[in-house]
């Protein structure tokens, strides 16, 4: 087993704690919410499960294994767009808004296009050496 195979099937262990814990994290808060709910939080689950986890176990069945820095800022999106719905799903829980909370998607977006281009430019070096 080589070292990327190593580290693509631990990321995709956290991925999947990450998406086990937000699922539970967010029916536990709507539980206590006296009845509101926020889609934002029900649904927060999906982002690591079909951003990374869903990715990740094709990649290992295809054995084509993505680089270090793919993996480092592919997961840096998925952590701030999960953090970024759960923030929103408590701010629409708790009634109220907040003019910073773009940032959040903004972020995960650009951290997930910056990873996409590594992947791009990762595999077109593979092509162009082997």
């Amino acid at each position: 087993m080589s070292i990327s195979e190593t580290r693509l099937k631990r990321n995709l262990l956290y991925l999947l704690g990450g998406t086990v814990f937000l699922a539970l994290f967010g029916g536990v808060y709507e539980q206590f919410s006296h009845g509101v709910y926020s889609s934002f939080m029900i649904y927060a689950f999906a982002i690591p499960l079909v951003l990374g986890a869903l990715p990740y176990a094709l990649a290992l069945y295809r054995q084509r294994y993505p680089g270090r820095a793919f993996l480092g800022i592919w997961n840096a999106g998925i952590a701030v767009l999960s953090v970024g719905s759960v923030m929103r799903g408590v701010l629409d829980i708790y009634g109220t808004t907040n003019a910073l909370i773009v940032v959040y998607p903004v972020a995960g977006c650009i951290l997930l296009t910056l990873g996409v281009l590594l992947l791009i430019c990762g595999w077109l070096r593979a092509k162009a050496l082997g």
